[in-house]
């Protein structure tokens, strides 16, 4: 029988950084389609609007504490009697010059959303794996970006944690092959979410090439999609039950700019990049 609903797949889902942005709209798409959410945030109060529907548990998550970040999503785990999905969505962006910003600050955003988003992904599949092979499979969904193949300027950790994360889901598609787990890698463009404005910006001289590059940021930001745009492209990956790359957002940078990658030189990439971002 083919799914028309998440929930004929999954009857439970854990959801990081659910209070704003990509993971809310992910979690109401999941709750509209009857999927029972677990969503975290490191406050719960932030996750106040959701925590209304009868389907929805609050999860304080910090995930600059990987160690204990995976001790929550297991007490978590135990509660729902086991997740049969798992979106790793938290996260943050640091905007600055590489070379004047202090080292700690880019090895911090390294160490929160890549190695502690390993961590989550490890923790997960180790209990997808672990069912029995005529019982419930399950999905893991690592949020990367399409950071990972056309780098943001001023925003290097982010493209490697990005990147890395990409290299990850890829390893994990072929180790969980014949498996009947799903592992997507879901690369969202800019999308509304206010995201730049909880990007970090460390002190430091700013250069005009830097405002010039924030401007451009800024602007692709708020005129992207709506997030619910997002949670819909997620739904129909999900329906699909394939692993796979999802590239999601304006059709520029979803569609044409990974087009003209394939087939066009590595300058010419660069060039348009350097010209996206107003940095030539």
């Amino acid at each position: 029988m083919t799914a028309t609903r998440v929930s004929d797949l999954y009857r439970t889902a854990f959801v990081t950084g659910a209070s704003t942005g990509l993971g809310r709209a992910f979690a109401e798409m999941l709750l509209a389609d009857g999927v029972r959410v677990w969503g975290t945030a490191r406050e719960t109060a932030r996750l106040a609007p959701l925590a209304a529907h009868p389907g929805f548990t609050a999860v304080a998550l910090d995930l600059r504490d990987g160690t204990q970040a995976v001790a929550v999503f297991r007490e978590a785990e135990q509660a729902a009697g086991g997740f049969d999905l798992v979106i790793n969505n938290a996260g943050y962006g640091v905007f600055g010059d590489f070379a004047a910003t202090d080292f700690p600050v880019w090895q911090e955003q390294i160490e929160v959303m890549l190695v502690n988003t390993a961590r989550l992904s490890h923790a997960a599949l180790r209990s997808l794996l672990a069912r029995p092979a005529d019982g419930q499979r399950g999905a893991l969904v690592n949020i990367s970006s399409l950071a990972a193949e056309f780098p943001l300027p001023f925003q290097s950790a982010y493209n490697v944690i990005k990147a890395g994360l990409t290299a990850l889901n890829e390893s994990l598609m072929m180790e969980v092959a014949g498996t009947g787990i799903v592992v997507l890698d879901v690369r969202p463009g800019d999308y509304r979410t206010d995201f730049e404005g909880s990007v970090r910006r460390p002190p430091g001289a700013a250069t005009p090439r830097m405002a010039r590059a924030w401007a451009a940021f800024e602007r692709m930001m708020k005129s992207g999609p709506a997030p619910a745009h997002a949670a819909a492209a997620l739904r129909r990956a999900l329906l699909r039950q394939r692993s796979g790359t999802v590239r999601i957002g304006r059709f520029f940078q979803a569609v044409l700019a990974p087009f003209l990658a394939r087939f066009g030189s590595l300058g010419l990439r660069r060039r348009i990049q350097a010209g996206y971002f107003d940095v030539s």
